[in-house]
């Protein structure tokens, strides 16, 4: 197996936790992504609110939480309270709602800087991909000089590659969070 196949997979690896760290971030819409990985402490352990209820989104300003146990009700609008998502649930019997507020451009604005950010972290952590991958392909031994250059250009064009989706997927955030 060559060092470019062991590669793609950790650029893809570093973009799949972009957009993980990214779904969450509030673009003025409900939607369920927005709570679905709070933990939640249920049952002795912590889990993750979709794995405790049903979330859905009725409307665009909107998320209802029904959970499967009217036991952990209480538990689930703890953590979403502690979570930071700077959004108080409403417990309505065994549903739990969460209005969201309309944006200020004001928080469009910081939530760009944070999307900028991230995105700059996940291209850090691509060049040092890139960077080790580089190392290893320099330090490999009985392979002639020409190869060696191949594979690092073909390296770099993965790199370039990568760093373009993670820009693609920034501008695409960036709209959706600046759309009123």
């Amino acid at each position: 197996m060559s060092y470019l196949d062991e590669v793609k997979p950790l650029f893809q690896k570093a973009i799949d936790h972009l957009e993980d760290e990214l779904r969450p971030l509030r673009t003025g819409r409900a939607t369920p992504a927005l709570v679905e990985n709070v933990n939640v402490e249920a049952y002795g352990t912590m889990q993750p609110v979709k794995a405790l209820a049903a979330i859905s989104a009725p409307d665009a300003r909107t998320v209802e939480i029904a959970p499967w146990d009217g036991s952990v009700t209480k538990a689930i609008e703890t953590a979403i309270q502690a979570s930071g998502i700077g959004i108080n649930p409403v417990v309505d019997g065994k549903i739990i709602r969460l209005n969201i507020p309309m944006m200020t451009e004001e928080s469009r604005l910081k939530l760009v800087k944070v999307v900028n950010e991230k995105l700059e972290d996940t291209r850090v952590v691509t060049r040092r991909i890139r960077e080790d991958m580089r190392k290893k392909i320099g330090a490999q031994t009985g392979i002639s000089e020409d190869i060696i250059k191949k594979e690092q250009e073909s390296l770099d064009k993965l790199a370039k590659e990568a760093v373009a989706k993670i820009d693609a997927i920034g501008a695409q955030k960036e709209v959706e969070i600046m759309k009123v």
